[in-house]
């Protein structure tokens, strides 16, 4: 999602201001409009039929690891904690630490990192595989999306084809054969019709056809906001997709509405489906420990929680790490050659341990 928070703000929106004021009918069942001139989440009418690959999504424990400036960047993308000046040597040693700090403090057993064609196609792509490395040689699963840049480039659609397929001819002949790697073609591609984007993900499977199917991330229609469309496609059998989900796209609703509305975004492909971003804020003081009806952050971190637990979906923090985002569920700490995280809130930890199958329910 687009998210610019810093410490200050109180509701981080990282979609454009437009996004954020769209009212999520979907819970009374009806359609949402949506095109990338309104920005709004949309969600379809009804759900649909797709291939189901695997019994459920559980494997995927995870959270995002994020440049400060929200991946989206017309230039090397520079994860927090991390230098573009670094070495492969030094990138692979202090990504280590932090997949470490990501497991010691979470549970995580997945990581999701962003990609595009300033990084993989200059020359701190080098450096940079030494945080996938890292990951997988840690026994992470590793999902590489590729983000669009920002300024006018920020719109929904894939920059520049001449620059994106031979991005991704690299990153596949690299990580083809590494089995912990999974590949998500595009993150949030909104510009797109629901039919435009199936026909991307379609000519990208197509393309790399050698790349098993249960190693491709279909991102949801929109901003991964709805599944149901890319999951009824037959082109699409086989792989896993990807859901989008934010407690700021409603100034409140309760814990049922968003159970609710999250339901109908997944429609019955929730075998396929993983959660690879959702997020609420973790340094301002909530508990979401404790049911508390009258906010409408605490709903919907019980509610999703509940709900992927429920579905037996996997899911994927956003963000685990992002400076200066007050989403952040870790912290850096330590020296910068050597980093380590903190958690920011251990509640909101608590809820993504519920989610991955751990710990207890919430307290009334």
């Amino acid at each position: 999602m687009r998210k610019s928070p810093t410490a200050a703000s109180s509701v981080s929106p990282r979609l454009r201001a437009a996004f954020a004021a769209v009212a999520v009918a979907a819970v009374t069942g009806a359609t949402l409009a949506g095109s990338p001139a309104s920005a709004s989440p949309t969600a379809p009418a009804s759900p649909a039929h797709g291939s189901r690959p695997a019994a459920d999504t559980t494997q995927f424990k995870g959270v995002n690891w994020a440049d400060p400036r929200d991946n989206f960047a017309d230039d090397y993308l520079q994860l927090s904690g991390l230098s573009t000046k670094d070495t492969y040597r030094q990138t692979y040693a202090k990504a280590s630490r932090i997949i470490a700090a990501f497991r010691a403090n979470l549970g995580a057993n997945t990581v999701r990192l962003p990609i595009n064609p300033y990084t993989v196609n200059g020359a701190y792509w080098k450096s940079y595989r030494g945080v996938i490395d890292a990951a997988s040689d840690q026994g992470f699963k590793v999902i590489v999306s590729y983000w669009e840049g920002t300024g006018a480039q920020k719109d929904g659609f894939i920059d520049d084809e001449a620059a994106y397929w031979p991005m991704w001819n690299t990153v596949v002949k690299t990580y083809r054969n590494d089995k912990r790697v999974y590949f998500e073609p595009m993150n949030e591609p909104h510009g797109y019709t629901d039919a435009q984007w199936a026909d991307i993900a379609a000519k990208w499977l197509s393309t790399y056809s050698k790349v098993p199917r249960d190693r491709v991330f279909v991102s949801g229609a929109g901003y991964n906001d709805h599944v149901t469309t890319v999951c009824a496609d037959p082109r699409l059998k086989g792989t896993y997709l990807s859901l989008h989900h934010y407690g700021f796209w409603k100034d409140y609703a309760t814990y049922d509405q968003w159970v609710a509305d999250l339901k109908v975004r997944i429609g019955d492909c929730a075998s396929r489906t993983v959660a690879d971003e959702f997020g609420a804020p973790m340094t301002t003081g909530l508990n979401y420990n404790v049911k508390t009806p009258d906010d409408n952050f605490v709903n919907f971190i019980q509610a999703v929680t509940d709900t992927f637990r429920e579905l037996k979906m996997g899911s994927v923090y956003w963000p685990g790490l992002r400076t200066d985002d007050i989403y952040s569920v870790q912290t850096l700490v330590g020296p910068a050659a050597r980093p380590w995280l903190a958690t920011t809130n251990q509640s909101g930890a608590d809820r993504l341990a519920w989610a991955w199958g751990r710990g207890k329910p919430v307290e009334n």
